[in-house]
């Protein structure tokens, strides 16, 4: 009844927008119009949802705007009788202009007929464009951020990109989250890999900023997706292409936190397209500290207290490799494949590491450590697809295939010193292999329906096969040089295999209704299989369960341009290796933390209602959201005999988020461009055993862009967010600022730039706060991470179109629960992807 409740509340106020749009537009009396069709000038096909804005002839005044539907229509009105320029815009094409447009009455369609657009790739030496490219785009069914429009990020990865998206948060340590959930999915290119399942984090380390084209928010993702994804899907779109010749890129950066170098070629000869990439990036001199405080009531009612402290310390190394190769069969059969590698090596220290021990205010102890964590990995991914299409236009057939594999090594070293803090008493050591693979197999058909084909079915199935295997144990060795001795305890040595087999079929279907409308239904069922055991254990009894995804998406057109869109989907969020892995951290001896092997999934309820309009030379849109989710992952902290804190997850009852945010984008001249927003959400988390906690969540962005004479470009980023609510506490909020300089030159084959990172702020401080009956605890992370960087970039070669361009696909898997920081367990993943996000 609840459900049946949120969402006829959420549709009328849909119709209720509506009916309001409708009557202001009737009171009209039929106003002039402008209208044409956007098309691809080398295919003839439609592009959909292109952006039109209208100005004022001989001068950059926006003066109306709109946005094409799924055929590349678009109309415009709100404009007096005058003479106007018309630029039509989208991802991938060089802007169009359409000069001398004559409105000469108040009333009655002005049709400029078919408007046809070209590749950005095309001559890209002999092309100008004036005036400010946007950087966000809104469609139906996604936001999109055109990050090769932002000169800020270059020398950066992914994570610097991320931060600008609109809807995303990422903090000081690179997790990522969408309105306040970091259950989401990291796709790239359409697919995601098996670094990206064992932790998001790294994945957008490894990827340069320079190489991403533009980023896809999916806040309400189709039966098309895997069920995966609280929040919904991030799809990472890089730089390729389809084009004939050859062409290399090599780019690199140097400063004072970090370095990198990158080359790229592509070669395309008739049939046969090639890919050749490596990119590499060292972290160094990345310093910081904490300190932490907590308060703890023991089984005897006495009070402990703990006051620690440490310098921490990271070095880290980046590596991702790829090679692609794709063939034209014939004019209706193309095969591609692809081999992506990737490595990580991490260093962190954590040196002058003080525990002072307190009993009912007396200090009964003191110890100096010394903590050493290695983490290291090496992921690869080896795809083959095969794509069918027909005379028919849209109809097609593809067999995907992926094998995703991720092997990591996680270790510390703990060295525990004599009271005299100079002499090693003792040390501990944690060794945790794992490894993580993948095989999936998935066929999809693309029906186009009605002579027009204006409805699509969609329609298809999958298989994954997940095998994921932790292998941990513990040694302890007297003085510094000791031998190490392995731990005969089980809890502590041992190895856990995870096998998890998902079985999925799904149909969707979209179609327009009442010209202005466009309705996508679709629904999915998974089916989901499990076998774990322990090397010393029978196996875990973990049963079977299926699981039906329903999905909904429908929007309306509105006069000029606007655009009213309402969402319903449901879930599931199965748990990743970082949650199940058994291995139990104990870098910090007073914190603990472990995994729990017989997690249950966790299922979310998503409702949404967006609406975009233009004013002038201003871009508007407003959303709002309700989620549900019941058996959500949570952390959860108890008291041990000792005192000591212990971490493990659990599915707790509910956790409810109801929230909104605004972002607009406005052109102030044809040189300067502001775009920010504000967003903000209220969380409700209860366990249903007595513990609970509510809040409030803000957060806030603005870039700002400015083109200067002779090909110079200033720009300027700054986020801000508060703390986050969770069950037994909250996190601490954060704020970073950017700044970059860049020129282009040698007809803008080349670029050189300057870049300043926090440039007034030494450090920054992150405070957290866990609070429950017997634990009170405070602490407060540091970052050191001011940062000047200087970057290169340069093309070589030139490369005409190719007019057989083809829609490559790939497989996506993207329903597990990896959370954001992929740093809390000694984790390894239990993912990888095919792509074509059905």
């Amino acid at each position: 009844m609840k459900k049946l409740l949120y969402l006829t509340l959420f549709f009328s106020l849909l119709t209720s927008v509506s009916v309001f749009s409708q009557t202001a537009g009737s009171a009209k009396n039929s106003p002039a119009r402008i209208i044409g069709v956007a098309k691809d000038q080398n295919t003839g096909e439609p592009v959909s949802y292109a952006t039109a804005a209208l100005y004022k002839a001989g001068s950059e005044e926006n003066v109306a705007g709109g946005v094409a539907d799924g055929d590349g229509k678009f109309f415009i009105t709100g404009m007096e009788p005058g003479e106007y320029t018309l630029k039509i815009s989208f991802l991938g094409f060089e802007t169009k202009s359409v000069e001398n447009i004559k409105v000469t009455s108040p009333n009655g369609d002005v049709d400029l007929g078919d408007i046809l657009m070209a590749d950005e790739g095309v001559a890209l030496e002999e092309v100008t464009v004036q005036g400010q490219r946007e950087l966000i785009e809104e469609r139906v069914d996604r936001t999109i951020y055109k990050a090769e429009n932002d000169k800020t990020t270059a020398g950066g990865d992914g994570t610097d990109v991320l931060r600008r998206v609109p809807m995303l948060s990422v903090d000081l340590d690179g997790n990522v989250s969408m309105r306040g959930s970091s259950n989401i999915t990291v796709l790239i290119d359409n697919r995601p890999s098996a670094i990206a399942a064992s932790s998001i984090t790294d994945a957008l380390k490894q990827i340069p900023a320079d190489e991403i084209k533009a980023v896809e928010v999916i806040t309400s993702p189709s039966a098309r997706f895997d069920a995966e994804g609280t929040s919904g899907v991030i799809n990472i779109v890089t730089k390729k292409n389809n084009l004939q010749g050859m062409s290399a890129n090599i780019r690199t950066g140097t400063g004072l936190r970090g370095s990198d170098f990158g080359v790229n070629a592509s070669a395309r000869k008739g049939k046969f397209g090639f890919t050749l990439g490596g990119f590499g990036r060292a972290g160094y001199n990345i310093t910081g500290g904490f300190d932490n405080t907590q308060l703890v009531t023991n089984p005897d009612n006495s009070m402990s207290k703990i006051v620690q402290s440490a310098d921490t310390k990271r070095n880290q190394l980046f590596g991702r490799y790829n090679f692609g190769v794709d063939y034209e069969i014939d004019k209706y059969n193309f095969l591609t494949g692809a081999v992506n590698f990737g490595i990580r090596n991490s260093k962190n220290q954590q040196d002058n590491f003080l525990t002072q021990n307190y009993l009912d205010g007396e200090l009964v102890r003191s110890a100096l450590r010394e903590t050493n964590t290695v983490d290291n990995s090496n992921s690869v991914d080896v795809s083959l697809n095969y794509t069918r299409t027909f005379e028919k236009k849209g109809k097609e057939i593809s067999l995907l295939t992926l094998y995703s594999r991720d092997n990591r090594e996680n270790s510390f070293v703990n060295t525990l010193f004599n009271e005299d803090f100079a002499t090693i008493d003792s040390r501990l050591k944690n060794d945790n292999p794992s490894k993580n693979e993948e095989f999936t197999i998935q066929l999809d058909f693309v029906e186009p329906l009605g002579k027009e084909g204006k409805s699509i079915l969609e329609y298809g199935a999958k298989n994954i096969l997940r095998k994921a295997k932790s292998d941990f144990a513990y040694f302890q060795a007297d003085g510094a040089n000791g031998d190490y001795v392995e731990s005969d305890n089980p809890n502590l040595t041992n190895a856990f295999n995870y096998d998890q087999n998902v079985t999925a079929g799904y149909v969707s279907y979209t179609t327009t209704l009442f010209k202005n409308y466009t309705l996508k239904p679709g629904l999915r069922y998974e089916y989901t299989t499990i076998n774990a055991d322990f090397r010393t254990e029978s196996a875990a009894e973990i049963p079977s369960y299926g699981t039906l995804v329903p999905s909904l998406n429908l929007s309306r057109k509105l006069g000029n341009g606007n655009l009213i869109k309402a969402a319903y989907n449901r879930r599931i969020s199965r748990p990743s290796l970082r949650f199940l892995n058994p291995n139990l951290d104990a870098s910090n001896p007073t914190q603990i933390s472990q995994g729990n092997p017989v997690l249950d999934p966790e299922y979310t309820d998503n409702y949404e209602l967006g609406y975009s309009t233009y004013f002038k030379e201003t871009m508007l849109n407003f959303t709002t959201f309700f989620r549900n989710t019941t058996g959500s992952i949570q952390s959860v902290r108890t008291v041990q005999d000792d005192g000591v804190i212990f971490t493990t997850f659990e599915n707790i009852g509910e956790e409810k988020a109801v929230g909104g945010s605004i972002f607009t984008n406005i052109n102030i001249s044809s040189k300067f461009s502001l775009n920010g927003s504000v967003e903000t959400y209220y969380s409700m988390l209860n366990n249903g055993l007595g513990t609970s906690n509510e809040g409030f969540v803000v957060s806030g962005r603005m870039f700002g862009n400015y083109s200067l004479p002779k090909d110079w470009q200033i720009q300027l980023f700054t986020f801000a967010r508060g703390s986050r609510v969770q069950l037994q506490g909250t996190s601490g909020g954060f704020y970073m600022y950017g700044l970059g300089i860049n020129k282009q030159f040698n007809e803008k084959r080349g670029s050189i730039g300057f870049g300043a990172d926090n440039f007034l702020t030494k450090e920054f401080k992150m405070r957290n706060e866990i609070v429950t009956p017997t634990i009170v605890q405070n602490s407060t992370n540091v970052m050191r991470n001011m940062n000047f960087k200087i970057n290169f970039s340069y093309r070589i070669g030139k490369l005409s179109m190719d007019q057989r361009q083809r829609r490559k696909k790939s497989v996506n898997n993207d329903d597990l629960k990896s959370g954001g920081d992929g740093g809390d367990m000694n984790q390894g993943g239990a993912t990888g992807g095919i792509n074509n996000n059905k």
